[in-house]
């Protein structure tokens, strides 16, 4: 029985650049969308200028290579009417077109959502910007440390004496994406029922507002607001990171049960001192457990601390790098290195799927296509003549 993915039979067209809707539509591919990504004449997508690191022949950034597997690459100038009107061929038989221009230029150029509905009633558009199609920042121009900045997260990063800091990796882009995934799969499920399409407005700033969660409640409640506090949590204690002899080990003891046990293994007979002996009076005596705490974890190391924690099951980790990261045995094992044969490149490697599924798997099918790979092949498709296909 042939394999069967979850997006078998859907196509999408990719009018995205830089990071949130590249990521969102790399991954609709790894679930079997045929996605054909369009980019305009010159350099294209932004991020293929954004380097270093570049590698290979082609001096291909790393960065474009994150996020834009699983895609056939054209080039067309949507700033002409040629190509214009073949991304209207593109998008007649669509199922998903997912964009992040600036509101207002698609109907400049004659590609509103109403123009395309009409064209193919089913389409489902998903719009991805920094401030959504509405409001007072509709027409600000929006990244990523823009939408931290805005959003909270950087007023809640940092340690609580020093300055704001972004999160190390672009997490409103990537949360906008995943926002991005969702929506999708949502307008495709309802479109089962409804027969037709939808437009999904989706926002770097109101997606950064969805990881809110507690501390939105303590505003709402107006309980004493989060602020800043390193790796520290705000609320469970002991629940951070700590210095030991070389180097740092977070613990997070979510529990009175793994309290006990811990007090237990540092040897320190405070599980039941009525400073410590619940989770409310550790927090309300935070600065002299930590002091307490950190006594004992200095004494040794990371790999004797981790042998000690995981043999007591208490939740611990070290605080690794990147490198560490996919040094891990547990990477390979989960699947979480891709590697692809690449035209310029010769091997492309990426980080894998993060669900596992029994079924329908999704899997990458093909590296990130260089400037216009696909060009000829997809105009083709779409009954240009080779001497049409030349003019373009």
């Amino acid at each position: 029985m042939p394999e069967v993915r979850p997006l078998d039979g859907i196509k999408v067209v990719d009018l995205s650049r830089i990071l949130a809707g590249p990521y969102c539509t790399q991954y609709l591919g790894e679930m079997g969308a045929d996605v054909v990504k369009v980019e305009p004449p010159g350099h294209g997508d932004d991020t293929r200028l954004w380097g270093p690191p570049f590698v290979g022949e082609g001096n291909e950034a790393v960065y474009f290579l994150a996020a834009n597997r699983n895609k056939r690459g054209i080039v067309l100038d949507l700033k002409s009417e040629r190509g214009r009107e073949a991304v209207r061929r593109l998008l007649a038989d669509a199922d998903v077109l997912v964009e992040n221009f600036r509101p207002g230029t698609l109907e400049k150029w004659g590609l509103s959502y109403a123009e395309l509905s009409a064209l193919n009633p089913r389409l489902i558009h998903v719009s991805i910007t920094g401030f959504g199609q509405t409001g007072p920042y509709r027409d600000r121009p929006g990244y990523d440390l823009v939408a931290q900045a805005m959003g909270g997260v950087m007023g809640l990063t940092g340690e609580p004496d020093g300055a704001p800091a972004k999160v190390g990796l672009p997490v409103a882009d990537l949360n906008a994406g995943t926002w991005a995934i969702i929506a999708v799969l949502m307008a495709l499920q309802a479109r089962h029922t409804t027969g037709r399409g939808q437009y999904l407005d989706v926002s770097l700033l109101d997606a950064q507002l969805a990881w809110h969660v507690y501390a939105a409640g303590a505003h709402f409640y107006d309980a004493p607001r989060p602020r800043r506090m390193g790796s520290a949590h705000p609320s469970i204690v002991p629940y951070q990171a700590y210095h030991v002899s070389d180097g740092w080990l977070i613990v997070a003891i979510g529990s009175e049960k793994l309290w006990r046990v811990l007090c237990r293994v540092l040897e320190l007979d405070i599980a039941e001192d009525p400073k410590f002996a619940s989770n409310a009076a550790r927090a309300a005596n935070r600065d002299e457990l930590n002091a307490r705490l950190g006594e004992v974890l200095v004494t040794r190391t990371v790999e004797d601390w981790m042998k000690t924690f995981d043999a007591a099951s208490i939740p611990a980790a070290p605080i690794n790098d990147i490198d560490d990261v996919y040094a891990d045995p547990w990477a390979a094992e989960r699947d979480q290195v891709v590697r692809l044969p690449h035209p310029t490149v010769g091997t492309y490697l990426g980080n894998g799927f993060p669900i596992k599924a029994s079924d329908t798997r999704p899997r990458p099918t093909s590296a990130p296509p260089t400037l216009g790979q696909h060009t000829a092949e997809v105009l083709a498709e779409l009954g240009y003549s080779a001497a049409e296909i030349a003019e373009f």
